[in-house]
């Protein structure tokens, strides 16, 4: 097999690399005057299973152009197959018409995907789970939550409470909660416009206890702020966890979480992210997961152990 790594996240890249013994592949990443982007890999893949590992992040269309050059440069290279290790999927949240006259931009790109070459994806709690429908190849939907409640549960928390900040992310919540041995609540929010939310209603006995908002990324974090903002207010403990799998962190998350005061704010490396971006921020490594994942499916082995961790 061979690894190679985008421009997006080139430090887990290398956390992977080393836990699998191997060395990251060769390969030209530039851009041109023009800001076309180029790709060239500098080793043979012919005959080989080429393992990318590329992120979305603040620049998710580069990420996604070179991504798809890189799966493309593979195949016209005849490479055996092309397995994408895309940690956070873009574009996961549009993937309905929830307003007239909108794509459905998860299914583009993973539509995209599949043309530029991708055999087969590797990705880390999609925003949804029909998403894994939009695609006719073979995805791997992995879950953060053992990474989480492995870390949680040696904090000894009393009484504890996990929180779903919305009600789509209720089933997620409630399998976390079940893990470390927790209740369950839930909020009902609105978002009158993009970027915003309003809680309109809290569901579950939170007065006095530690409660941990669970939810699968933090963007602007506009609904986590407003979602701590009730819960001080229905008598919650003041010490309030928040855990997500993609820290987006976009302009002004970081302002905001540094003036929310959370007792931690607990999230993984499926982004770059500047562990000092704030005080009480806790960075989760999910390296040692991915390097499982692939040395199971370089070997032919079932991933679904892993899955039931």
């Amino acid at each position: 097999m061979h690894l190679f790594a985008g421009s997006s996240h080139r430090e887990l890249a290398k956390g992977i690399a080393k836990l699998l013994g191997k060395s990251i592949g060769e390969v030209t990443l530039k851009t041109f005057s023009c800001g076309e982007r180029y790709v060239k890999y500098e080793d043979s893949v012919r005959g080989q299973d080429v393992f990318i590992v590329q992120t979305a992040t603040q620049n998710v269309n580069e990420d996604l152009i070179e991504l798809f050059l890189m799966c493309q440069a593979a195949k016209l290279s005849f490479a055996k197959s092309v397995h994408v290790i895309a940690p956070f999927f873009p574009y996961s949240r549009q993937d309905r018409v929830a307003e007239y006259r909108e794509p459905i931009s998860a299914k583009l790109i993973a539509h995209l995907l599949e043309e530029s070459g991708a055999d087969h994806v590797i990705t880390l709690n999609l925003h949804s789970d029909q998403i894994q429908g939009f695609f006719s190849i073979p995805v791997d939907v992995l879950e953060a939550q053992a990474i989480f409640a492995k870390y949680i549960l040696q904090k000894n928390l009393v009484n504890p409470v996990v929180v779903s900040p919305d009600a789509g992310g209720a089933k997620r919540a409630k399998k976390f909660a079940d893990r470390i041995g927790a209740e369950l609540a839930i909020m009902h929010k609105t978002r009158p416009e993009h970027g915003k939310a309003e809680i309109l209603e809290l569901i579950g006995e939170i007065e006095g206890r530690t409660c941990i908002l669970f939810d699968d990324m933090i963007d602007t974090a506009g609904s986590l702020i407003s979602a701590k903002d009730a819960l001080v207010a229905a008598g919650a403990h003041p010490d309030i966890y928040a855990i997500a799998t993609h820290p987006v962190f976009s302009y002004p998350a970081i302002e905001r979480l540094k003036d929310a005061h959370f007792k931690e704010v607990i999230v993984t490396d499926s982004i770059p992210t500047d562990p000092n971006a704030f005080e009480g921020l806790t960075i989760l490594p999910i390296a040692p997961l991915l390097a499982q994942v692939i040395e199971h499916v370089e070997k032919g082995q079932s991933v679904t152990e892993i899955y039931n961790k």
